[in-house]
């Protein structure tokens, strides 16, 4: 079931994303980072279990990012990913923004919605604040991705 996520999510949706994080496929995020940002998530939660968590970032007036894309590994391939992911566009068009980007190392999942590769030099600069905690930065290998809504 997908739905927004909550509070109590909080917790589990850390324990997802810090999963991947340790490979280096994502950011990890703090608790404090998540609580502050949990009106950003939704979830896909089975038989009580989260499964899956996406979150749409708003940065500016015409942008957002969607970050912290993450399903459990046994979940893979059953459309999880791709549930979370369109809820965050929809919510984006229903404000009204103008474009949504992405850095992934899944330039293939992200291209199924319609977004494109870009340069990074094209994202604005404020978009660059959470790269700066990554152990990867300067020298970040992610793929730069932008949908036009």
């Amino acid at each position: 079931m997908l739905r927004k996520a909550q509070i109590h999510d909080v917790k589990e949706i850390q324990k997802l994303l810090t999963h991947f994080a340790s490979k280096g496929d994502m950011l990890s995020r703090s608790l404090s980072e998540l609580y502050e940002s949990i009106r950003d998530f939704y979830v896909w939660e089975e038989e009580g279990r989260l499964l899956g968590a996406a979150a749409l970032h708003i940065m500016w007036e015409d942008l957002a990012e969607i970050r912290s894309v993450a399903v459990a590994e046994d979940a893979g391939r059953k459309g999880v990913g791709t549930t979370v992911v369109q809820a965050c566009i929809d919510e984006a068009r229903t404000l009204g923004l103008k474009r949504l980007f992405c850095l992934t190392y899944k330039p293939n999942f992200f291209a199924k919605f319609g977004m494109r590769i870009v340069d990074k030099s094209e994202l604005p600069h404020k978009v660059w604040g959470d790269c700066m905690k990554c152990v990867k930065f300067p020298d970040c290998d992610e793929i730069a991705m932008i949908l036009d809504l």
